[in-house]
């Protein structure tokens, strides 16, 4: 039977409500935060192999079933693998996301070479599809950043200005409010759950640093631990007690010997590192369960490296048991090649790992404290370098 105009006129305007508001409901659920990197790879010997910018993405991921993920939105904004995989993050409201564009590739006569960048871009969650709302110029090299646990505030680790950016979070309004300067190279840095407090890594200095927050205001005050060999990522638990670092060892590389897990106890006046847990040979991307009893660091185990003595196809995941202040590694599994990002799900049933040379994400699931691979790969369009999970 023919369709009148008017008909189907009210029939598309309605389509395009019900593709709306499934695409809200999409981002009102459990989804994930990825940046590609396709300005990078690496010969035999794990020297970068450069191209052109223009090929990046940032995505938006649902994740209402984290067995088939599903990308919702895609927005051609550079990203880095250079720095920890922890360039970008989304507030505790699923509302507005930064992500950090650490290095430019750029032409030098004939050849390419990287240089620190100094974007930090602001993305509009709420805008369907998620958009692009705003650029700051921050400090050089943007890295690891994190924001508070009430959302109002973020810290950006800016490497090649040894020092971190606070900015001023209202909605999609974001100003940097404050630099705070720091001795060195800082790499990550995140908050304490109370909000009171921000940890950060200086990577190579080879310590951790407390940060007091009030007032929103950020101050070192000079309490620095020492962690293992170039700590790249720090985590913090749910309850605020325990923070463990990522301890890298190769200075952003794996070469060939075991790396650390630092435990750092929080409660402590002041606080201390009480445990170093050996992991794997070269450990980035780190993450501790919502629930507290589970924590998970990718090891990429010289995957980007063929030449080497100590190379592995594929990286893998150590996993790592909580109980109290005891932390115990008690499985490795292995994933794809280069694993960069490590997150778990929001109610903690699954993990997911971005392995760069793959191009796609390792899909595994958490029973108690044990934790499977459920075989299942998330395919990505390009190479993730960094990503992050909402509350």
């Amino acid at each position: 039977m023919p369709i009148n105009r008017a008909v189907r006129s009210a029939l598309g305007a309605a389509l395009l409500l019900c593709g709306s508001s499934l695409l809200t409901q999409a981002l009102a659920r459990p989804f994930m935060i990825v940046g590609l990197d396709e300005k990078i790879v690496w010969d035999g010997d794990g020297k970068p192999i450069l191209s052109p910018d223009g090929k990046d993405q940032v995505l938006i991921v649902d994740l209402a079933d984290p067995e088939r993920p599903n990308i919702v939105a895609s927005l051609p904004l550079k990203n880095s693998v250079v720095g920890p995989p922890v360039n970008l993050d989304i507030d505790p409201t699923g509302t507005v996301a930064l992500v950090a564009d650490s290095i430019d590739v750029t032409k030098e006569g004939e050849a390419l070479k990287q240089v620190p960048d100094d974007k930090i871009y602001v993305i509009d969650l709420k805008a369907n599809p998620p958009k692009l709302a705003a650029t700051l110029s921050g400090g050089k090299q943007p890295s690891g950043l994190s924001f508070s646990p009430d959302g109002k505030m973020a810290l950006v680790a800016n490497r090649g200005d040894n020092s971190i950016s606070v900015l001023s979070i209202n909605g999609t309004d974001v100003k940097i409010t404050d630099t705070v300067a720091m001795p060195d190279s800082v790499s990550q840095v995140v908050f304490t759950p109370d909000g009171k407090r921000a940890l950060a890594t200086r990577f190579p200095a080879h310590k951790l640093s407390i940060l007091d927050v009030a007032g929103g205001k950020v101050t070192y005050g000079k309490i620095d631990l020492p962690t293992g060999q170039w700590p790249y990522n720090v985590v913090v638990s749910p309850d605020g007690k325990l923070a463990l670092t990522s301890d890298n060892g190769g200075a952003g590389s794996s070469d060939g010997s075991v790396d650390t897990t630092s435990v750092v106890d929080l409660e402590a006046s002041p606080p201390r590192i009480i445990d170093r847990v050996v992991v794997g040979d070269g450990p980035e991307g780190l993450a501790i369960s919502p629930k507290g009893d589970l924590a998970v660091a990718a090891i990429l185990r010289g995957s980007n490296m063929k030449n080497a003595y100590f190379y592995q196809k594929n990286g893998s995941l150590s996993i790592l048991k909580i109980d109290g202040k005891k932390v115990t590694k008690t499985q490795d599994i292995e994933v794809g090649g280069l694993p960069e990002a490590v997150a778990f799900t929001p109610d903690g049933n699954y993990i997911l790992a971005g392995n760069f040379l793959d191009q796609d994400f390792s899909i595994l699931r958490v029973d108690g404290t044990t934790v499977t691979d459920t075989g299942k790969r998330f395919k990505v369009p390009g190479h993730p370098a960094s990503a992050r999970m909402g509350h």
